[in-house]
């Protein structure tokens, strides 16, 4: 079953690299009271990824949290040193967390697993976005095809968080 708006996110660990090493952080660190904006991505430095899908949300930080969001983070199905280097890559680190789903734990969680093993990338989750409130979701919005990040753009988050 698909996680829907007004559910409460399951437990999870996931892994994220810092200036300072790895560090673990659980779905109670991330989410409790804060709103924050969660996006997944089927892979890092895959090129719908790269190119579209993160720098949105980069570029879009300061309107994301002038709307009062505290946190925002993308999630993958990669272990912690590749997303540590697609956050250094970007020019991400320290401005969103980049957590990895290593196991798809939590993605399978969400049932927004997919297996993209047709593209040779496995099991990886769908794109999506969602703003989560004290751990309960409040918008969702999951893209139908891998390959492009429309409804779930930080565009699209400022419009639903309005002005």
């Amino acid at each position: 079953m698909t996680i829907a708006i007004g559910d409460k996110l399951p437990q999870a660990t996931f892994k994220e690299k810092t200036v300072d090493g790895p560090v673990e952080i659980s779905t109670e660190d991330l989410f409790a009271g804060k709103k924050v904006v969660v996006f997944a991505v089927p892979g890092a430095f895959t090129p719908t990824c790269t190119l579209n899908h993160l720098p949105g949300y980069l570029e879009n930080r300061d309107a994301l949290m002038a709307r009062g969001v505290e946190d925002i983070a993308v999630i993958a199905v990669n272990d912690w040193h590749v997303m540590g280097a697609w956050a250094q890559h970007s020019g991400g680190m320290g401005k969103i967390h980049f957590l990895a789903d290593w196991n798809a734990a939590f993605t399978k969680a969400l049932g927004l697993d997919a297996d993209l093993s047709a593209g040779a990338l496995g099991l990886r989750s769908k794109r999506y976005s969602m703003l989560v409130e004290d751990g309960v979701v409040k918008s969702l919005n999951i893209e139908e095809n891998p390959g492009q990040a429309t409804v779930s753009s930080a565009a699209t988050m400022i419009e639903q968080l309005g002005a």
